[in-house]
């Protein structure tokens, strides 16, 4: 096979089983969890780990931010091997019962992305496999993280869909944002991100398996205040114990998953 075109992987480079963060300096924190790791492949945002974990063989992909540039990833990982892939990654949450530092499970996302729209109809499920979210709530069980099952809200925009002007440049607003974040939470969304849903689309599409899990790090219905003002810099509640969390988080889920295989083979 070819030289993947943008990841720069070749058959063999992955294994069957990837983390897929966002953000290519996560790869590497990921992988030092691994009993063994090298970087295979580092080009655009992609930055390609592979190694073992607990005997497992184990690759980890960073796929940039948004849907587009995640697909192109999930793409190319697939015609180099891949066959598992958990979606890992930060977000914000519409339900005040979710806290800050918890891990939400991914069961399903909501499609407000347009990538997917260019794979399948709206009226296709954006669902994770269910054996993936079996294992995802093991691991969460194992490492007693505080941890919720449910629905994901992916969107192609980071700083529109505020309630109030102050989120987007110069004060621009819509209208339709002032009651968006708060239909979401009526509606039972429990996350808020930007890739989930093209990765449980592609991996269903193709009959493959995915799931996803993320750390929250905001309330988006509270984070801007009273002004509408949002600074992510500030209001966001960065921590790399978070990072360090979901990493782990991540590599058992796919432990717990590897070893159900086991069992079955």
């Amino acid at each position: 096979m070819a030289l993947q075109y943008h990841t720069k992987l070749n058959t063999g480079d992955v294994a069957p089983y990837v983390l897929l963060p966002g953000d290519p300096k996560r790869v590497q924190v990921v992988a030092s969890y691994w009993d063994e790791a090298h970087q295979v492949a580092d080009n655009r945002e992609h930055v390609t780990y592979t190694g073992t974990y607990k005997g497992m063989p184990i690759s980890c992909t960073s796929t940039g931010m948004g849907c587009p540039s995640t697909a192109i990833a999930m793409e190319e990982l697939a015609r180099a091997g891949a066959r598992t892939f958990l979606r890992i990654g930060t977000c914000g949450t519409f339900q005040d019962f979710i806290r800050n530092g918890d891990i939400i499970v991914f069961d399903s996302a909501c499609r407000y992305d347009g990538t997917t729209d260019l794979y399948a109809p709206p009226e296709y499920p954006a669902a994770a496999h269910y054996q993936v979210i079996n294992a995802c709530v093991a691991a969460m069980e194992e490492l007693k993280y505080p941890y919720h099952v449910g629905t994901t809200r992916t969107a192609d925009t980071f700083f529109a869909g505020h309630p109030r002007p102050g989120s987007s440049f110069n004060d621009y607003w819509h209208s339709s944002w002032e009651h968006f974040f708060e239909d979401l939470k009526r509606m039972n969304v429990y996350g808020a991100e930007m890739e989930a849903s093209i990765v449980l689309v592609l991996a269903r599409l193709w009959g493959l398996r995915a799931g996803g899990i993320a750390v929250c790090l905001d309330n988006l219905l509270t984070v801007s205040g009273d002004e509408g003002r949002f600074d992510p810099d500030t209001q966001l509640e960065h921590s790399d114990h978070s990072i360090e969390k979901l990493s782990k988080a991540g590599c058992e889920a796919l432990y717990a998953l590897y070893l159900a295989d086991q069992q079955k083979n």
